[in-house]
């Protein structure tokens, strides 16, 4: 008889459950329908010559052991030898259990049916789940009752239990209710259900997540439930995050992966993969999917965002096609292609992968075609952003054909059709054509063959030009075009400044904007800072327009901390430091650049400049300006009026004696100061100019010991010099320059000063035991140019290491 149900009853293993349903019977169990070698209610019953009824499965297993064993067949129950092992199907009795079955699982279905419900206790919807489970694997006919009887939605209510143990069942038992069956799948197709089952995924047990993934991966076998889960926010993200989890099971990791594989068969999944970052799809279908699915993914992959990693893969893995693609005589397919290019190309490393594909040849001719197949403006702008993106990655385009007449990017023809292509188009293409060019000129391996062909097309006056264009991106990249040049054709570019036409004025503008410190402010600084710093007339016009004024608030503001540091404060001041040097590069010819400079107090703001420490440049340019300055002292002294000599000393010189006026300058013998003169003594340069000569940059050195040369120069005392340097510890540091292996450029200018100071007889004496400055001089004596040879010669005769009556030198004086 059929034992009690009870909601006490315990699950064990999956065959324990299925041994205690098989012994719940509504109606009583016959000892026929037991099989005598299963102990089971037989589902295929045959029978024996002898009469015997065996289920068909257990009996051929008899009969096979027998037979493996040696021995004859006999009846597992009568033990009698049988004459054959023929068996014959019992369909009537196989009818009559099937009828019994039948009529027991409808009433079991119809007892759990009651208990499936939220008010149910946990333990009765548990049994019930269970019973429900076991009645869909006994036969799949069971689960078309199950459909058939609404069990589905009332297991689906279950999700919405509060219990942990309820919903994990619950998702168990719809998988193996939808397993393999269609219309039960179309049921949980309907309303919210797929939502409900995503939503589990997130859940804190991961055997609740487990189970639901492994449902979700039931239902993705079905066309229309992949286009329904893909669409449910959220889904795809938290299933790439669970197949690419290290912390997950690996079941659950694997069940993520192979639903993730399902959904792939829906075109729009395979895009929300791709931008939740399982990028692979989408390239596969790049690859190998249809034409109509190629320029669909090359399209969405234009719009990805994509890390650098990411873009160098993608480059990798569908470049060649890309470019194939990009080939192709369809518009369509061409504008797909380019999107996609323009994206994968925007980082250095997949750039080049790009360019080893193949990429340069198909992109230049796209952009100069003419006629029938000419690209759109539209699409002639992508191009020449990707032009733009490949040119800046470093690559060596000297090497590189773009054409079958082996033509490189910088062939003079090449640049000119690209010249020629900024003049007759808009300013979007106008833009990325001189990224183009500014990335050519940024190397110095194809720098000049760029200039040789913009000076050979004469399109200096052009490219000036955009200086003034109001979009702000175009006049940054002509800026940053101008500045690369500047070095090459900086006479040119001064030349195509000046005058009225206003890109001198538009270039001071842009430095002077009081809007932070942009890039575009520190590449206009540089290009000013590049042209000929003696072209009197670039700079006597920019004394006139007050350009020297702006540049000095700007340099005060910084050194005054009220401009912030950013990634272009350096190069920027820089710049305006070397612009503002230049008004000191003219004070012999420019009576206003002398007065510029006593109004604005000029020499206390580079000698204050010096002690940028850091700023190489900035020290370097202050030490030169100061010492054109210096320079321009001895002209600028005020002497002193002489009282008259008295009769005896007009009649007798030998009665006269050098009048000293209190107050003066001992090395220029005059009134000096500061701002007026410019005279070092006055602003306390020397002392900051010693210490540079430790600095470790030669080039600074070289700048600051020039500088301090003008105290030892022609037209000043001499001797007062040497003393002022005395009194700041500067003699020795000056000495020690020319044995610590200096440039030739630099020991050119310490052995003119070695020799200036070694003509006080205190330091000639002084340092005469010296071996260190005795063997650079020699050294000097021996290899250095012509014009230091003579001044080591005289040196040497001021320590006694030769003779004076052995001029090899003729007098210099």
């Amino acid at each position: 008889m059929a034992e009690s149900w009870d909601g006490s009853y315990d699950f064990g293993s999956q065959s324990d459950v299925s041994s205690n349903f098989e012994r719940l019977h509504v109606e009583p169990i016959y000892d026929a329908f037991v099989c005598p070698l299963t102990k089971q209610v037989m589902v295929d019953p045959v029978t024996l010559e002898n009469g015997q009824t065996f289920e068909r499965e257990a009996i051929e297993k008899w009969f096979k052991e027998c037979k493996e064993s040696g021995r004859r067949p006999v009846c597992p129950l009568t033990h009698k030898e049988l004459c054959s092992t023929e068996l014959k199907a019992s369909i009537a009795l196989r009818n009559t259990i099937e009828e019994w079955t039948a009529r027991n699982d409808a009433v079991q279905l119809d007892l759990a049916l009651r208990s499936l419900n939220l008010a149910s206790p946990e333990s009765d919807v548990l049994y019930s789940l269970k019973h429900v489970q076991y009645i869909c694997r006994k036969s799949r006919s069971n689960k078309h009752v199950v459909l058939n009887a609404e069990f589905i939605p009332m297991i689906i209510d279950l999700l919405k239990s509060s219990s942990r143990k309820v919903r994990c069942i619950a998702l168990e038992t719809l998988r193996i209710v939808v397993e393999e069956d269609a219309d039960s799948k179309a049921v949980l197709a309907e309303g919210d259900t797929v939502r409900t089952i995503v939503k589990l995924l997130s859940h804190e047990q991961s055997k609740e997540r487990e189970e639901a993934v492994s449902l979700l991966y039931e239902l993705s076998k079905s066309d229309v439930l992949c286009e329904k889960i893909g669409s449910v926010n959220g889904a795809i993200l938290i299933l790439v995050g669970m197949a690419s989890s290290k912390s997950e099971n690996v079941l659950t990791v694997e069940k993520a992966d192979k639903t993730l594989e399902n959904l792939e068969r829906c075109e729009t999944n395979v895009q929300k993969m791709a931008e939740n970052g399982r990028l692979q799809p989408l390239l596969n279908q790049i690859l190998e999917g249809s034409q109509e699915a190629k320029l669909s993914m090359a399209s969405y992959l234009g719009d990805l965002v994509l890390n650098n990693d990411v873009k160098i893969h993608v480059a990798k893995t569908v470049g060649p096609s890309l470019i194939n693609i990009m080939k192709s005589g369809n518009m369509q397919s061409r504008e797909a292609a380019l999107k996609a290019l323009n994206q994968i190309s925007s980082s250095d490393p997949s750039a080049k992968v790009l360019i080893e594909s193949g990429i340069l040849p198909p992109l230049i001719k796209g952009l100069f075609t003419v006629g029938t197949n000419q690209l759109p403006t539209r699409l002639k702008e992508v191009s020449a952003t990707i032009l733009a993106n490949i040119v800046n990655s470093g690559y060596d385009f000297d090497s590189i054909p773009v054409d079958s007449d082996h033509q490189t990017l910088v062939s003079e023809e090449i640049v000119h059709k690209l010249l020629h292509l900024i003049s007759n188009t808009g300013p979007a293409i106008e833009c990325k054509l001189l990224q183009v060019l500014v990335g050519l000129t940024n190397s110095q391996f194809t720098v000049f063959s760029v200039v040789s062909a913009i000076k050979s097309s004469g399109a200096t006056i052009s490219l000036v030009q955009f200086i003034e264009a109001p979009q702000r991106d175009l006049q940054l990249a002509s800026i940053k075009l101008l500045q690369n040049l500047s070095p090459h054709m900086g006479q040119e570019l001064a030349d195509a400044l000046r005058g009225t036409v206003g890109q001198l004025g538009s270039l001071i503008s842009v430095i002077s904007e009081n809007i932070g410190i942009t890039e575009e402010q520190a590449a206009a600084a540089g290009l000013l800072a590049e042209l000929p710093e003696r072209d009197l007339g670039l700079t006597r016009q920019m004394l006139d327009e007050g350009s020297f004024r702006l540049i000095i608030i700007r340099v005060v503001q910084i050194r005054q901390g009220e401009m912030r540091g950013t990634r272009f404060m350096t190069p920027y001041l820089e710049g305006l430091v070397r612009v503002l040097a230049r008004v000191t590069f003219v004070l012999p010819d420019e009576p206003d650049a002398i007065a510029f400079c006593r109004e604005h107090n000029i020499t206390a703001l580079f000698t204050e400049l010096l002690q940028s420490n850091g700023l190489d440049n900035v020290q370097m340019v202050s030490a030169m300006a100061l010492e054109n300055l210096s320079q321009e002292s001895k002209n600028l002294t005020k002497l002193p009026d002489l009282p008259a000599p008295g009769f005896c000393a007009s009649v007798f010189p030998c009665f006269s004696k050098q009048t000293f006026i209190s107050g003066s300058c001992r090395l220029h013998r005059g009134i000096c100061s500061l701002k007026e003169t410019f005279c070092l003594l006055e602003g306390q340069a020397v002392a900051k100019l010693v210490a540079l000569l430790d600095h470790r940059n030669e080039k600074v050195v070289e700048a600051a010991l020039a500088a301090l040369s003008t105290l030892l120069d022609d037209g000043v005392e001499i001797e007062q010099g040497v003393q002022v340097l005395w009194e700041v510890d500067g003699v020795r540091p000056i000495l020690d320059l020319l044995h610590e292996k200096p440039t030739e450029n630099l020991r050119r200018r310490a052995v003119w000063a070695t020799e200036r100071l070694l003509r006080t007889d205190g330091i000639a004496y002084e340092v005469s035991g010296d071996p260190n400055l005795s063997t650079a001089l020699v050294d000097a004596f021996q290899h250095a140019d012509y014009r230091t040879r003579q001044i080591a010669e005289r040196a040497l005769k001021h320590v006694d290491k030769i003779p004076n009556f052995s001029g090899i030198f003729p007098n210099v004086g």
